[in-house]
């Protein structure tokens, strides 16, 4: 019996370390620890931007120029041609809801026609009382010399008579001599009168030809040769049918300059200070991810600004391209990979095999089979590498994740 019992526990005993070493082996071995080996060559740091290409000079196809000048401070873009379209000069590109400027015209004219037929009337009734005047002119004279001759005629008269037919005289005169002045009063009120509705006349007829020669500039033409790029607005967006342009800005597309062009973009406020203008570009299109053109940063702005779908500030940063090929068109979306630093024979290794304690950076190196902590100095990084200076050599072997010893 106490046999049974031994051969029973001696069984159990060998099941449980059985047990414990297929578990021991199956937690080790079932995930193999990778190692790898510091790299040496060139190594770069790059700052990877998306971008839009945009032509460094371009024509502005313009809205009427005159609209300030005929009170209308919006405009509604009602027909555009398609982007992208290939235009001569003097091409149609867009027309302008015309409403507002053809009721303003209309009153115009309205109102050129009641300023005309007030300066005729103005000038009708000038002449009626200038003839009016003039003829009480000549009453008077002739009353004048009447009282003249009855003068004369006094003489013989007694002194009462006489002085009697003095005061007429003298009264006559005066009123000859005041009707003389009143018409000259009433000929410079006349033609102030008519000078002054003149005025309004040609005021209104210069307003109303201004109004018809913005009519015609709200029928949008090209002003020389080009692609027909639209306009953007203030927030980004292009300017399409149903979209508005103003008084003081009223572009509504572009003929860009192909030959010459530049991508816009922006950096975030993170990697800005590693941005300086000079610094090589690597340009790719997302239309042809093939082609590889290179470009130069030409200005970084000094200000930040919060873009739409953006949680931190970001610059604007202009990059010339330095090739000129004619499959480049504004819009374009690109990928920028700015040079930040280069270094050559640079010993570098993977992000993932780097640790950190204590303040300390650390690396898990293989020795002897076994992993073993090295600490060392690091260099230059990227997003994918750091150079190290110190603590590793070529032939070393490296962790790219904590070991499985390291972690018991």
């Amino acid at each position: 019996m106490k046999r049974r019992i031994i051969i029973i526990s001696a069984v159990v005993i060998l099941l449980l370390v059985a047990v414990f070493w297929f578990i021991s082996g199956k937690e080790s071995g079932g995930k193999q620890d990778v190692t790898t080996s510091p790299r040496r060559g060139e190594f770069r740091v790059l700052v990877t931007t998306t971008g839009e290409l945009q032509a460094k000079n371009s024509i502005q196809v313009m809205g009427p120029e005159n609209a300030r000048a005929v009170y209308i401070w919006q405009m509604k873009i009602s027909t555009l041609v398609p982007e992208g379209t290939v235009v001569k000069k003097g091409d149609f590109v867009a027309d302008l809801d015309k409403s507002e400027i053809t009721d303003k015209y209309k009153e115009s004219l309205l109102t050129v026609q009641k300023l005309d037929a007030q300066y005729l009337q103005t000038t009708l009734d000038s002449t009626l009382t200038l003839a009016q005047a003039r003829d009480e002119l000549v009453n008077l004279r002739y009353a004048r010399e009447e009282k003249q001759i009855y003068l004369e005629q006094s003489k013989y008269e007694a002194p009462a008579m006489q002085r009697q037919a003095e005061i007429d005289y003298e009264r006559a005169q005066r009123n000859f001599t005041q009707a003389e002045k009143n018409y000259v009063t009433k000929k410079q009120q006349a033609i102030a009168k008519i000078v002054t509705v003149e005025a309004d006349l040609k005021k209104e007829r210069q307003r109303s030809e201004l109004f018809q020669r913005t009519v015609g500039d709200f029928t949008v033409k090209a002003p020389a040769d080009g692609m027909v790029i639209y306009a953007r607005e203030w927030n980004g967006k292009k300017k399409v049918v149903g979209s508005t342009i103003n008084a003081w800005e009223p572009t509504v597309a572009t003929l860009p300059d192909l030959r010459d062009m530049e991508s816009i973009t922006y950096v975030s406020e993170i990697d800005i200070q590693k941005i300086a203008v000079g610094q090589s570009i690597r340009i790719k299109l997302d239309a042809d991810p093939k082609k590889v053109l290179t470009g130069s940063i030409i200005s970084v702005a000094n200000i930040g600004e919060q873009r739409p779908n953006s949680d931190s500030k970001v610059f604007e940063v202009h990059i010339h391209v330095q090739e000129s090929d004619s499959t480049l068109r504004p819009s374009m979306t690109t990928s920028n990979e700015i040079l930040v630093a280069e270094q050559k024979n640079a010993l570098s290794i993977p992000l993932e095999c780097l640790h950190a304690d204590s303040g300390r950076t650390f690396v898990y190196k293989q020795d002897r089979g076994a992993p073993m902590k090295q600490p060392i100095k690091l260099g230059l990084m990227n997003d994918n590498e750091a150079i190290v200076l110190e603590g590793l050599t070529e032939k070393d072997r490296i962790y790219l994740t904590t070991p499985f010893e390291a972690k018991k």
